[in-house]
């Protein structure tokens, strides 16, 4: 499989090239499946395998220990899994990024992983391109899921509105937002670009990214995704 390396060339331009490689740590409970992620990923020249674990047990001592820019993490492990692994690393100061690996679309665990922290999800059977694609753009601070996306997500498996308490608590937070932020919000909710919430709020896009700064600072949020989410749980998304 030489693909990755090369065809991937283009997508690191765009997210500019690193002095370093990547540094990834690749977690999942079949050692067939590693090897396969290990072959695919190792073939791009910008990223570095630094490590393997079989469940998220292992995760948090590894991660001290090999220091990766991302995790590579599958959801469902026998003692541990992704879910609990990615909500223990999200806590730490220094935490890695992390990329979900799953087998579904619409999952509550992945949705549950999202709400952790993770810049996103990738399926086993994505093409080697694009995993690789995923690993680069959350190491260049990019989550791999829209919100757009994401709303599809929580539809599938929420099957509707937001529960009522977690609307409240929605709320409650989003309180926190001046009118200006709480309107760049609920543009990052719909999926918004910078570029299409700047044209819409008659704002230049680096006013735009200094809303979406300050709304992840406020919240105690890591992506967009989050915001999208919270967003969701406010019941917001029919808002102009």
């Amino acid at each position: 499989m030489t693909g990755p390396g090369r065809a991937g060339a283009g997508v690191t331009a765009r997210y500019g090239r690193r002095m370093k490689p990547i540094r990834l740590l690749l977690v999942d409970d079949d050692p067939l499946v590693r090897a396969g992620l290990s072959f695919m990923l190792g073939g791009a020249e910008d990223i570095e395998i630094v490590g393997e674990a079989g469940d998220g047990s292992e995760v948090a001592a590894l991660v001290g220990e090999v220091r990766p820019d991302v995790v590579l993490m599958d959801i469902r492990m026998p003692t541990m899994d992704g879910l609990a692994a990615t909500e223990e690393l999200r806590k730490r100061p220094d935490a890695p990024e992390v990329v979900v690996l799953t087998t579904f679309h619409a999952d509550e665990q992945v949705l549950r992983a999202l709400r952790a922290g993770a810049a996103g999800f990738v399926l086993k059977d994505t093409a080697p391109a694009e995993i690789v694609s995923a690993v680069r753009a959350v190491a260049a601070g990019e989550p791999v899921l829209s919100p757009t996306v994401t709303q599809q997500l929580i539809s599938q498996v929420a099957g509707g509105g937001p529960e009522l308490d977690r609307k409240r608590r929605a709320l409650g937070r989003l309180d926190a937002l001046g009118e200006r932020e709480r309107e760049v919000a609920v543009a990052v909710g719909r999926g918004a670009s910078n570029a299409d919430i700047a044209a819409e709020l008659y704002l230049s896009v680096a006013t735009v990214k200094a809303h979406v700064s300050r709304i992840l600072t406020k919240l105690d949020l890591n992506n967009r995704v989050q915001i999208a989410l919270l967003v969701h749980d406010a019941g917001l998304l029919n808002e102009g």
